[in-house]
């Protein structure tokens, strides 16, 4: 094997190693997975505080979201997607057809999505 290969090899390795490990059995990781299967959609900014706070709430399971990432790099606007959506503040939910704006507790997405029976 060449050197590339290996160091390609050993490279991959310590990324898997060193990825956060999910809880898929904990509640965060189910309301994620729910609200996924649910269709629901979380618009946000990388540089929005709240959305920051929405994220956090899910801890290790916020890979799991069905994120959209609304702003273009150094804020240089919004993407094509967030403005066909007519996005306007950030968070915005889109659950069962309905839009929320702001943070949501954890209750609260799991109750607007049905993902709480």
């Amino acid at each position: 094997m060449n050197k590339k290969i290996i160091l390609t090899l050993v490279l991959g390795l310590v990324l898997v190693a060193c990825a956060p490990k999910i809880d898929l059995d904990s509640n965060e990781a189910k309301l994620a997975t729910c609200l996924t299967e649910k269709g629901a959609t979380f618009f946000g900014a990388y540089w929005c505080g709240h959305c920051k706070a929405q994220k956090e709430m899910f801890g290790d399971a916020v890979t799991l979201l069905p994120y959209v990432e609304c702003s273009l790099p150094e804020r240089a606007g919004q993407n094509q997607v967030c403005k066909d959506e007519d996005i306007q503040s950030y968070p915005t939910w889109e659950i069962n057809g309905e839009r929320v704006t702001g943070t949501q507790s954890l209750a609260q997405l799991a109750s607007l999505s049905g993902c709480d029976k």
